[in-house]
């Protein structure tokens, strides 16, 4: 039967078992029908993520730009960090959104991970909107920034790490239903909400907003704050995803496969720590390669545990404050004269950053 539309169910009882067989993937209910509601958790991150709306162009870049011509508010060091991760995100946002878009939305078959997975294609143009206004606004150098994945290799390594499995996703004749498929598309979720959302990210994103912590470029701070937000989010539905696929399809979930999550999680926080020594080389704000180091290491190990995976490499979290930073929940000013408050939404654990 076709994803677009479905015969009418003869009975109320052919009804409920066609929703009954709603899966994620290789699901028998219309796509289409969103009522009633089985993958609940993915309606609630859609609310909490609608709820959670916002725009760069809300945000004043004033202090920015004038810091950032400034000779003396801001260091090269800072610089560098400022460009590199911009360098970084430009390009992962729009890999990320790609794989939504091209590869994950067309094998989904739960009409309410449908929904969410639009918004959250949604948001990942607007944080690519947000990178060029932060560009725009310092007045930094366009093809510099929008091209340094190839050019600097830990930015490179990074996007090739999770970029490799999605090709075979993206071959027009992929399709889920055999172990192998749905096997490859539950690594493909792991690869991009776990490992590229969850880890690759947040080397990033400590050291952007370490910046607010001194009154540094607050415009830009904000909207990482925000960006931050939705991406906790993001992997959080993520990892509700996978692991409701997993409880669907448990034959999937071999010791074999979960040795493989392990050790490419372990590699992530290997390259998330060699793309940190490139983003400080010399540490900038109390912030060290020892102390990323062992932060990768926290982060993973916490998408370890939440994947119901044992931890590897048993540190303490070094950036304690990161949970500061998305503490969003009281109003701003950002034109002076309305106030736009960004709503919590949903539950996140503070843990998780």
């Amino acid at each position: 039967m076709s994803q677009v539309l479905q015969a009418l169910p003869t009975s109320n009882s052919a009804y409920a078992e066609a929703v009954n067989s709603r899966r994620i993937i290789n699901g028998k209910d219309d796509v289409v029908q969103l009522y009633p509601i089985i993958h609940t958790f993915a309606w609630e991150s859609y609310q909490a993520a609608n709820a959670n709306h916002w725009l760069p162009t809300e945000i004043s870049m004033q202090k920015d730009i004038e810091q950032w011509r400034s000779t003396t508010a801001l260091t090269e060091d800072e610089r560098h960090v400022i460009k590199m991760a911009l360098g970084f995100f430009t390009t992962a946002d729009s890999i990320v959104a790609n794989n939504l878009v091209l590869a994950v939305y067309k094998h989904v078959t739960s009409p309410e991970c449908r929904m969410y997975l639009l918004r959250q294609a949604y948001e990942e143009a607007i944080h690519t909107h947000s990178y060029q206004y932060i560009v725009e606004s310092l007045g930094l150098n366009e093809a510099e920034i929008f091209t340094m994945y190839q050019r600097i290799e830990s930015i490179y390594d990074k996007d090739k790490f999770v970029s490799e499995l999605v090709q075979d996703i993206l071959d027009p004749s992929f399709k889920t239903g055999t172990f192998a498929a749905d096997q490859k598309f539950l690594e493909n979720l792991i690869d991009f909400y776990v490992i590229m959302e969850g880890i690759f990210f947040y080397s990033s994103f400590a050291a952007m907003l370490s910046f607010r912590r001194r009154n540094l470029l607050p415009g830009t701070a904000e909207q990482f704050q925000y960006i931050m937000r939705d991406e906790s989010m993001h992997m959080n539905f993520g990892i509700d995803m996978i692991n409701q696929m997993v409880q669907e399809q448990p034959e999937l979930w071999t010791d074999t496969f979960q040795r493989r999550v392990i050790n490419k999680l372990s590699r992530a926080a290997e390259l998330e720590e060699a793309y940190a020594h490139a983003l400080m080389p010399r540490g900038i704000l109390g912030l060290n390669a020892e102390s990323f180091r062992d932060y990768t290491q926290y982060i993973a190990d916490r998408r370890m545990l939440s994947l119901n995976l044992a931890p590897r490499f048993k540190v303490k979290n070094p950036f304690s404050w990161m949970s500061e930073q998305v503490d969003l929940t009281k109003s701003k000013n950002f034109f002076e004269t309305r106030v736009t408050e960004y709503q919590t939404g949903g539950a996140l654990e503070w843990d998780d950053f």
